[in-house]
């Protein structure tokens, strides 16, 4: 392989807890690796059957009714890959295998899973079994760059915390060539990263929504952000492509069970979003950094990779 390699030749694996997660957090890089012509492949690991259902005449569809969400984020998950162009979607050990965990908020304020969670649900699956599913579509697509959340979900949700976990494990035991060699030759995945968000790009944005007199659209103290915040010397790449931010917004209303048209995402005109949502960054979690661009970050998530 030569020392850069080429872009048709780069295959981008993301793996992601449920429908929704890949279009807040890396529409954008979907788009961008898709549009230039890279191989881009979506892991979702549950349906997110448990999700709130913001569209009141589908509320029939929830878990506590018809039991029937599923199925339909699949179909608003189709539509928002279309949005970005992404082709090849698929779902963790196939359709239902594992079931969206629920959340909770605990006395402390943090995220937990449900008090009854289903046997099927992903918190609770087999570790070295939902890993194996990955590694199956690891050792197929061979990977260069996989994305997933960090250690703590980002945010703390269960399903997310537990797409990390799968996710890491499976990195280690597709590069070994004794695994499972029924689920096809070892393949070393050789850049991982982690989803984040810029606490600097949140103070800065919060400064312009206030400027341009909107109302900030998440309730929290910018100068204390939550944890899936990170600053910028703990962050790694910078992905920036404002061309992209009306298919990621696309990408992302399609999901309309989830994310309402005239919600908090939306709350802003086009050109405070190509700044809010144009750029996303990450974490390095294994592999070399490569060079940084003017930004200050690596500016591809493919670079240095021989």
């Amino acid at each position: 392989m030569s020392r850069l390699v080429r872009m048709a030749d780069r295959r981008l694996l993301l793996v992601h807890a449920h429908p929704d997660d890949e279009s807040i957090g890396t529409g954008v890089v979907m788009a961008k690796y898709a549009a230039e012509g890279a191989h881009v492949t979506l892991v979702t690991c549950t349906l997110g059957e448990h999700g709130e259902v913001l569209v009141p005449e589908l509320a029939h569809l929830a878990a506590d009714r018809e039991d029937a969400l599923g199925p339909h984020r699949l179909g608003e998950l189709t539509r928002a890959m279309e949005h970005l162009g992404v082709t090849d979607f698929r779902r963790l050990g196939g359709d239902g295998r594992y079931r969206d965990s629920g959340m909770i908020w605990d006395e402390n304020g943090h995220a937990a899973p449900m008090e009854d969670v289903d046997p099927r649900a992903f918190w609770r699956a087999d570790l070295l079994e939902a890993a194996d599913h990955l590694v199956e579509v690891i050792r197929e697509v061979r990977p260069q760059v996989l994305v997933t959340y960090d250690d703590f979900g980002n945010y703390g949700h269960p399903d997310h915390i537990q797409a990390h976990r799968v996710a890491h494990y499976a990195v280690a035991l597709a590069a070994v060539p004794s695994h499972r060699r029924d689920l096809g030759p070892a393949w070393d995945v050789a850049k991982v990263y982690w989803v984040a968000q810029s606490a600097s790009r949140l103070r800065e944005g919060a400064r312009l929504m206030e400027e341009s007199g909107l109302e900030a659209p998440f309730d929290f103290d910018p100068d204390a952000p939550p944890p899936m915040f990170v600053e910028d010397e703990d962050l790694s790449a910078a992905i920036t492509a404002p061309d992209l931010v009306p298919a990621k917004l696309a990408a992302m209303k399609a999901h309309a069970t989830q994310i309402t048209p005239d919600g908090h995402f939306f709350a802003m005109g086009m050109d405070l979003a190509a700044i809010t949502w144009g750029t996303e960054y990450f974490r390095l979690a294994k592999g070399e950094q490569g060079p940084v661009g003017e930004s200050g970050f690596e500016e591809d998530l493919f670079a240095g990779i021989a």
